[in-house]
C-alpha cells in the first residue's frame, strides 16, 4: 500500500537533493516545498539539516518541523530573505548528519531486540542515542548485550517497510514496542519497518523514520551509560563506533 503523496524522506531515504517549488511560508518564517526531502522532528528522531538554493542565493536550514497537515515546516538557521512563494529552488540535505540519524534509529530498533522489555521512551542524535526500558534492575552483563547487539549489526539484514491498515495495528497491539510514543492513527494505514527477511527476520515494528537500507551500514555501536531512572526505569545509552 503506497500513496504518491508520500514524502520523499520516506520513499527514498538516501536521496540527497531534490527541485522543488515553494509553495508556502509559515508566519514564524518557515519554509514549505512541495517535495518533502527533509525529515520533520517526531518519533524521537531530529529533524534534518541542510540548504536551499536559488537564483544564486543559499538559504541555511537549522532544522525541520512538522506543519499543519504534516507538510515539513524547513526553518532557517536565522532570519533572512526567503525564497519567493512559486519559487523553484534545490535543496540539499546534510546528509553527513541524516546518515548518522539513519544508523542510530535502526541500531535502536536493533537495541529493543536485545532488550526484550517495554520501551518507555527514546532518542536519537548525530551518532548517538538512547531507549529507555521498563527494567527494575540493571543488566547483569553488560558487554554480553554490546556483543549481542553487533553481531545482530554484523548479519548484514535488509530493512524494509509495509504497510497495514488502522484495524490491523488495533488487532496486533503487540506491535507496538513503544510506550511513549504511539504510532500515529487516522489516515487509515500505519507504516511497519521490517528488519530481516522471512525466517531472518528479527524485528517488525510501527515507525515512520528514516533507517538504513542493511543493518550492516550501521557500524560498530558501543554501549554507554546504563543510568537508572526512577524505580521502573533504566535508560541505556549508545553510540557509533565509527
Amino acid at each position: 500500500m503506497t500513496d504518491a503523496q508520500d514524502p520523499l524522506f520516506r520513499t527514498d531515504a538516501y536521496a540527497r537533493e531534490a527541485t522543488s517549488r515553494v509553495v508556502a511560508h509559515t508566519e514564524e518564517g518557515g519554509v514549505i516545498l512541495d517535495t518533502a526531502l527533509f525529515y520533520p522532528t517526531g518519533g524521537g528522531q531530529p529533524g534534518d539539516s541542510g540548504w536551499i538554493d536559488w537564483d544564486g542565493r543559499t538559504l541555511a536550514i537549522a532544522t525541520t518541523v512538522k506543519g499543519d497537515a504534516g507538510t515539513s515546516v524547513l526553518v532557517p538557521a536565522e532570519p533572512v530573505r526567503l525564497p519567493p512563494i512559486g519559487a523553484h529552488v534545490v535543496q540539499r540535505l546534510d546528509w553527513e548528519r541524516r546518515f548518522k540519524h539513519m544508523r542510530v534509529h535502526t541500531a535502536l530498533h536493533l537495541l529493543s531486540v536485545v532488550i526484550p522489555l517495554p520501551v518507555t521512551g527514546g532518542a536519537i542524535g548525530a551518532g548517538r542515542g538512547r531507549l529507555d526500558f521498563m527494567m527494575p534492575e540493571p543488566p547483569e552483563d553488560r558487554d554480553a548485550l554490546e556483543d549481542t547487539l553487533n553481531r545482530l549489526i554484523d548479519r548484514d539484514l535488509v530493512v524494509s517497510e509495509s504497510w497495514i491498515t488502522d484495524a490491523e495495528l488495533e488487532a496486533n497491539p503487540s506491535l507496538v514496542k513503544t510506550m511513549s510514543v504511539q504510532p500515529p492513527r487516522g489516515s487509515g494505514r500505519v507504516r511497519l519497518v521490517r528488519i530481516g527477511e522471512g525466517e531472518e527476520q528479527v524485528d517488525l515494528q510501527p515507525c515512520g523514520g528514516t533507517h538504513v537500507a542493511r543493518t550492516g551500514e550501521i557500524g560498530r555501536v558501543v554501549f554507554g551509560k546504563i543510568e537508572n531512572k526512577g524505580k521502573q526505569n533504566r535508560r541505556v545509552n549508545i553510540a557509533l563506533d565509527t
